[in-house]
C-alpha cells in the first residue's frame, strides 16, 4: 500500500541542528534542510558523511572543497556531495542554501 501521510513543516517552528541548519520536511529516504545567513569563516576541517547531499545556493558565496577540488558556489548554483566524500565549505560572503540529503541527515545521529 502506498504511503499517504502528508507532512508539513513551518519554518517558524522547524527544529535546528548544532551546526546552524534548520531541518525542513523529511521522509524515510530523503530530507531537506536549510542554512540561513551563514557567516564568513576559515575553512572547517574536512569531514565525510554517510549520506549524499544535493544543494542549491540562495544567497552569498562559498567554496566547496571536495576530494581535492574547489568549486565556487553562488546564487543559483546547485551541487552534489557524494556519500563518503571528504569535503568542507568556506563561506566567503554571508551564505544561505537549501540541501536535500539521502538518507535523511538527521536520522540516527548522522549530523553529529
Amino acid at each position: 500500500m502506498a504511503e499517504t501521510t502528508i507532512k508539513k513543516v513551518n519554518l517558524s517552528s522547524a527544529p535546528h541542528g548544532d551546526m546552524g541548519q534548520t531541518y525542513l520536511a523529511s521522509g524515510k529516504h530523503v530530507a531537506m534542510r536549510m542554512w540561513v545567513k551563514e557567516q564568513s569563516d576559515d575553512s572547517k576541517p574536512a569531514t565525510t558523511r554517510d549520506y549524499e547531499t544535493v544543494g542549491f545556493a540562495l544567497k552569498g558565496r562559498a567554496e566547496l572543497h571536495l576530494e581535492g577540488q574547489k568549486i565556487m558556489l553562488e546564487p543559483g548554483d546547485s551541487w552534489l556531495v557524494p556519500k563518503g566524500a571528504s569535503h568542507t565549505y568556506k563561506i566567503l560572503e554571508t551564505f544561505s542554501a537549501l540541501e536535500a540529503t539521502a538518507p535523511p541527515a538527521h536520522a540516527h545521529g548522522r549530523d553529529e
